[in-house]
């Protein structure tokens, strides 16, 4: 499968879920909103920030799970805006993980506030970079993202 089919996947559930909740209005700072949130949490779970404590990060299936909730966000504001990926960013950086979880944050925020193609790409620049710092390959992503649409099907005909 190619990365290019999790935009039309994420456009079919974001039709599913207009349906079935019966949305027709503009959501589109619902999903900015719910995009820093899901990284927020992935932070959480790598818990790269918490100097205080000497626990370790969640499990590897934990934080792919938590990658791809913001992924699902991601794709359908592209899908929103008209605007794609032509092929996963695949950068290679190690550096610290906090600076990256706060320089996607801030790149997430610019494109809610001025959504431009530039800063979309932008944003998906830095989950490459996390994505590569996380140890996830684009194999694994798809993969999860799919294992997730699924779920979240599954929990739109159950009444999440």
């Amino acid at each position: 499968m190619e990365f290019q089919e999790l935009f039309q996947m994420q456009a079919q559930l974001d039709s599913f879920i207009q349906q079935n909740q019966h949305i027709n209005r503009d959501v589109f700072l619902e999903k900015g909103l719910a995009l820093t949130i899901e990284l927020a949490e992935l932070a959480n779970e790598t818990r790269c920030f918490k100097y205080w404590s000497t626990k370790g990060p969640s499990k590897r299936e934990v934080l792919l799970e938590e990658f791809v909730d913001s992924i699902h966000f991601l794709l359908s504001l592209g899908n929103e805006k008209g605007y794609s990926l032509n092929e996963w960013p695949e950068i290679k950086r190690e550096e610290n993980l906090t600076t990256w979880f706060l320089k996607t944050q801030e790149a997430i925020l610019s494109f809610i506030h001025h959504p431009t193609e530039e800063h979309y790409l932008k944003i998906w620049e830095y989950y490459g970079v996390l994505a590569y710092n996380l140890g996830f390959t684009l194999e694994d992503i798809i993969e999860a993202y799919i294992a997730k649409n699924e779920k979240n099907y599954e929990r739109q005909r159950n009444g999440y």
